[in-house]
């Protein structure tokens, strides 16, 4: 399988199954084209005809007019590279995946590498767009107790097998408004990982409101990651990320996390920020984001019902995909301008990344990863807290729903129908199971307005791959 596409003047040709990515000229872009359903001969006339009627660049329309059987000649070079490529692995690769799908979850059955602690079903803010109902997340206000957090600690060292680094986000709400129990718990994680042979690697995930010098030194300490909410320009920020009393936080947040970003040296955090129909041109708001002094910058598009008034509409779909390619070519610009900045859905290693296994697993949501509540129940990620039919056990008993979590054992990209003809399918691993849940009333379905937009932003990222390829 390859997939093709033409993007800030490069043709990039995708071998799926290989990884291996292309940069040619027009000539081999369109016998690669035709590769697979044309003869060299039928090839040659249909090009002839196409570059003679002057439907290409310039040289290749002349030669063809000019002398039609030395650009016959020429089709018949470019294929016999294309079969070359194709002989070594790197064009028309066929997919031998399928029998792996499910091989690695089998394999790492029953070790978790990773917890997201709710540690405040709480929020300071009363954001409208909110899956989690203001921190809530459907249920009663709510913090977790020192206790509960410690168990949640000793079940994850329990479950991890031989696995050393292990990974815990301290979540909400807002988990600052129950800083002390978090300070608590990473010290207990401290005190035991050296003779537990682990290490621990924590994130933080906040609004910025309770942010102040002792949260950012313990966070700079402690902290493998931050993630700061901002959605970017004051107007669109304050239109949902309001306090109780219905005021924008921008002023006051924005401020502390210059004040963070700065004593962190810049490093491990992103800015994330949340797009709606009331802001499809995002594009602005990630503008607004290099203006304040943020380089290491993330925008997601809003989960919601499609009713919902912020829903993404079809035409706000296209306007996002155009400042999907803008925004590629804006990080181009300012890293020859010597001002780069990171965006986080255009990370992509071509040489490395995620082995196979990973790629056709998908992201292991209930199985090596999973969300705890602040009274210790179990949950596939933070997306399913909330809804008792996918509680998984709790941190005592360990999974006890034993055949919900056979489905997200089975849950990987082959197992999706949809997805066995998708180019894009190694990369997203069949996507978000929640939003796939949401979307199609299944975790093995599909999100099809996140497929669009995950597809967007692929060809974005291996164009970049691919231009900063050409500048070495």
């Amino acid at each position: 399988m390859i997939h093709q596409f033409k993007l800030n003047g490069y043709n990039i040709v995708l071998d799926v199954i290989s990884g291996a990515v292309h940069v040619v000229d027009e000539l081999a872009y369109d016998v690669i084209e035709r590769f697979e359903t044309q003869s060299l001969p039928q090839m040659q006339e249909d090009l002839l005809a196409k570059y003679a009627g002057g439907d290409g660049p310039a040289d290749f329309c002349a030669a063809a007019k000019e002398d039609p059987q030395d650009f016959k000649a020429e089709v018949a070079a470019v294929h016999g590279e294309v079969q070359a490529l194709k002989d070594a692995g790197q064009l028309f690769t066929p997919d031998s995946f399928a029998p792996l799908a499910g091989e690695f979850k089998e394999r790492s059955k029953g070790i978790v590498k990773a917890l997201c602690l709710h540690v405040a079903h709480t929020c300071n803010l009363n954001c409208e767009y909110c899956f989690a109902s203001q921190g809530k997340f459907h249920g009663e206000r709510a913090i977790m107790s020192f206790e509960v957090g410690k168990r949640a600690l000793d079940f994850l060292v329990e479950n991890s097998g031989t696995r050393r680094n292990l990974e815990v986000d301290f979540f909400g709400g807002e988990p600052l408004m129950n800083f002390d129990v978090v300070k608590q718990l990473v010290a207990y994680a401290r005190s035991i990982e050296k003779q537990a042979g682990k290490n621990f690697r924590f994130t933080l995930t906040t609004n910025g409101m309770l942010v102040d010098d002792d949260v950012i030194d313990f966070a700079n300490r402690e902290c493998h990651n931050v993630v700061l909410s901002l959605d970017g320009r004051k107007e669109v920020h304050d239109r949902y990320r309001v306090d109780y009393a219905g005021h924008g936080s921008w002023e006051k947040i924005v401020p502390k996390f210059q004040h963070f970003v700065e004593k962190r040296g810049g490093r491990s955090y992103y800015m994330r920020g949340t797009f709606t129909h009331n802001n499809p041109d995002f594009l602005e708001d990630i503008k607004e984001m290099l203006r304040l002094g943020f380089t290491e910058l993330s925008m997601e598009p809003v989960v919601c019902p499609p009713g919902d008034p912020y829903a993404l509409t079809d035409a706000d779909i296209e306007i996002v995909k155009k400042q999907y390619e803008d925004l590629a070519k804006l990080m181009l610009e300012r890293e020859k301008a010597g001002k780069p900045f990171t965006f986080y859905h255009y990370m992509i290693d071509l040489n490395g990344g995620p082995c196979i296994y990973k790629r056709i697993s998908g992201c292991g949501s209930g199985t090596e990863y999973m969300a705890v509540t602040p009274w210790g129940d179990l949950y596939p990620c933070h997306q399913f807290v909330g809804d008792e039919a996918y509680k998984l056990g709790d941190i005592w008993a360990g999974v006890t729903n034993t055949a919900l979590q056979d489905e997200f054992m089975k849950c990987n990209v082959y197992a999706k129908k949809e997805c066995q003809d998708c180019w894009a399918k190694l990369y997203c691993s069949g996507g978000c199971a929640a939003n796939c849940l949401h979307a199609s009333g299944s975790i093995t379905g599909i999100y099809e307005q996140g497929c669009e937009l995950f597809k967007k932003r692929m060809e974005c990222a291996i164009m970049l791959a691919a231009a900063r390829a050409s500048e070495v």
